[in-house]
């Protein structure tokens, strides 16, 4: 199974699809960082700044405006707008507006630790936005509804070999193509089934991709939140990403003293942090292995078997 690669754009469509949907010419365009499964292109149309996403991966898009429309009531949450989807042959498209600011990552490492409070603020609003309209567990539908009857059935599910016509189609075949190691895979899979009741009761939104790529800075503040996995499950799932993805920064503390300072209640925090950390790390080794990069493989291999 080769590396995944994103879709090739070319300029004319981009400009042809802005100016159906927008009325105006595109100026500016250019491709932009980040985005592993799509290509991400900003452009301006009057003034005004887009962003428009595409991807050849089937309903890559579908649940952008349900989320769009349950973070924007939800304060304190910035979040882009989604203004228009379509198809253009065999990819999907969103246009979205474009939030200014830059991905954290980019910035010092001194300077992304003056956003921690404001990271983990944004985290608990997240998992305070209110779902109750909706039910079940897993990756959003387009209609708000999750996927799945459970937690555990989604789980189960994510890491079945039978993936047919989605990303991970044939994922298998990385123990033969890849670094993919399968008796390391089971280990990890074993203990994630072992603490997945511990994070089976808890239902909220959750983004799936928090970490500095998919964050957006103005140098002082959080200006941005994009590019989500979006979910339904535990809150503590963007916990463990943003702390795995920058561990000196103390996030899981942080969360902790936020946690304290609002006289709320987290039974099992532990062994649901745990949960989540085998949940995304297990996806995160298909996913680095499918992606060719070993480095980032093997990082999170050692992270995980050390964590028992």
């Amino acid at each position: 199974m080769s590396a995944y690669r994103k879709p090739v754009i070319d300029i004319s469509e981009i400009q042809e699809i802005i100016k159906h949907h927008i009325g105006s010419e595109a100026a500016s365009i250019r491709q932009m960082e980040g985005g592993n499964m799509s290509s991400v292109f900003s452009c301006d149309v009057n003034g005004q700044g887009y962003v428009i996403k595409f991807s050849d991966l089937e309903g890559a898009f579908d649940t952008e405006h349900y989320v769009t429309n349950l973070l924007a009531s939800q304060d304190g949450i910035p979040f882009p707008a989604c203004l228009a989807m379509g198809h253009r042959g065999q990819l999907t498209y969103v246009i979205l507006e474009r939030l200014e600011g830059r991905n954290l990552s980019e910035l010092a490492a001194e300077d992304q630790l003056r956003h921690v409070p404001h990271l983990v603020r944004i985290l608990f609003r997240l998992a305070d936005a209110d779902v109750s309209a909706t039910s079940g567990y897993g990756w959003i539908r387009r209609d708000g509804q999750g996927s799945f009857a459970s937690w555990k059935e989604f789980v189960t599910a994510a890491f079945a070999e039978d993936q047919t016509g989605t990303f991970w189609e044939n994922w298998h075949e990385l123990y033969r193509t890849t670094c993919l190691e399968r008796d390391v895979f089971t280990e990890i899979y074993d203990r994630l089934m072992h603490y997945v009741p511990y994070g089976e009761p808890h239902r909220h939104f959750v983004h799936g991709d928090y970490h500095p790529w998919n964050i957006l800075s103005d140098g002082a503040r959080v200006t941005g939140i994009i590019d989500g996995l979006y979910m339904y499950g535990d809150p503590l799932i963007d916990l463990a990403v943003l702390d795995r993805h920058m561990p000196w920064a103390g996030i899981v503390a942080a969360y902790q003293a936020q946690l304290e300072q609002a006289g709320r209640s987290m039974p099992h925090f532990t062994e649901r942090l745990r949960a989540a950390y085998y949940f995304k790390g297990l996806d995160g080794l298909r996913f680095y292995a499918k992606m060719g990069w070993t480095h980032a493989y093997m990082g999170t291999r050692q992270f995980l078997l050390q964590l028992e």
